[in-house]
């Protein structure tokens, strides 16, 4: 048995799944291979691989509705990679559960920064006390957060956001999903308080706001917190 990270590829196009492959094995990833959602769901059920990479367009079932049976039990990271690049369905995946999404055709540089993000997320939740991100470090039995070892003034708000947002590092979190998250169902069309606290937050964690390298902006989805790349 390998020991390697297991990389499920659940894609139609077999010149895809060829590019993916070379391009996974030689960055010592193990590979394992699916043409059809019927297959994909087999294979991630008998053998869980450590992150899947889904197609949305698969011959026997739509990808988003793959995604939402991997979610009834499948905690690994899932990247979508996809031809469709439309805000909907890029919103609808992420709402899904979806680690990230990646519009075909992309380049195999920004697909392996964005796999080595998803598994770096996948390890912090299993943390409990502690995380670290770069010069950030969060504590979150005693709700404090540092950086460069200086304690960070946050609000009991900011502190729930940024704490969100660090334990799904390399994750995109729509703006839905955090305004549900830290101010109730009520609030997911308020968008204008995730701009406000966003902003808060930028000016007492990055170096220079105007050019955050830590909380990300994913133009008209949301946002994504990066530690180290």
């Amino acid at each position: 048995m390998s020991n390697r990270t297991s990389i499920l590829v659940i894609d139609d196009e077999i010149q895809i799944r060829k590019l993916l492959a070379i391009t996974l094995e030689s960055n010592d990833y193990e590979v394992i291979q699916a043409m059809t959602a019927r297959e994909g769901l087999i294979l991630s059920a008998n053998h869980p691989p450590d992150l899947i990479l889904l197609d949305l367009g698969l011959p026997d079932e739509s990808g988003h509705e793959v995604l939402q049976k991997l979610r009834e039990w499948y905690t690994g990271p899932v990247i979508i990679l996809s031809v469709i690049q439309s805000e909907e369905d890029i919103i609808k995946a992420l709402d899904n559960g979806a680690n990230d999404y990646l519009v075909k055709p992309f380049r195999t540089g920004e697909l392996l920064a964005r796999i080595r993000s998803a598994l770096r997320g996948k390890l912090n939740e299993q943390l409990t006390s502690t995380l670290t991100a770069g010069e950030i470090s969060i504590d979150f039995s005693a709700r404090t957060v540092k950086k460069n070892n200086l304690v960070l003034k946050l609000t009991s708000t900011e502190y729930t956001l940024f704490s969100l947002l660090i334990k799904n590092e390399g994750k995109v979190l729509t703006h839905h999903h955090l305004l549900k998250e830290v101010w109730g169902p009520g609030y997911i069309n308020q968008s204008q308080y995730l701009r406000v606290f966003i902003a808060q937050l930028r000016k007492k964690i990055e170096d220079d706001p105007n050019h955050p390298a830590y909380i990300l902006t994913e133009s008209g989805v949301g946002y994504r917190f990066v530690g180290n790349e």
